[in-house]
């Protein structure tokens, strides 16, 4: 689990071209939105994307994207948990 929270935090920074962030200054347990970081809703929507496309793991509604994408940590829980069978990470 710890190797895909550094996974995530690296897609993070370069998915929203996080330019004064390192994934490393990235805690798994705070807020995405709101945050230092700056993300908004549509930085949220390319995360939607990127983890569609590289995980293979499908947010499709509001209610499910607001605690998927309340930290790092929560995104990382969800898409274990939901990974296609062939993906899924020990």
């Amino acid at each position: 689990m710890q190797q895909l929270i550094v996974q995530l935090k690296e897609k993070i920074v370069d998915t929203l071209y996080l330019e004064d962030i390192a994934p490393e200054d990235i805690d798994e347990n705070a807020p995405l939105v709101g945050s230092d970081l700056g993300i908004d809703s549509i930085d949220i929507l390319e995360l939607v994307m990127m983890v569609e496309q590289d995980y293979g793991v499908v947010i499709d509604n509001k209610e499910v994207g607001e605690k998927v994408f309340a930290s790092v940590a929560a995104l990382a829980a969800y898409i274990k948990e939901n990974r296609p069978r062939a993906s899924k990470i020990s």
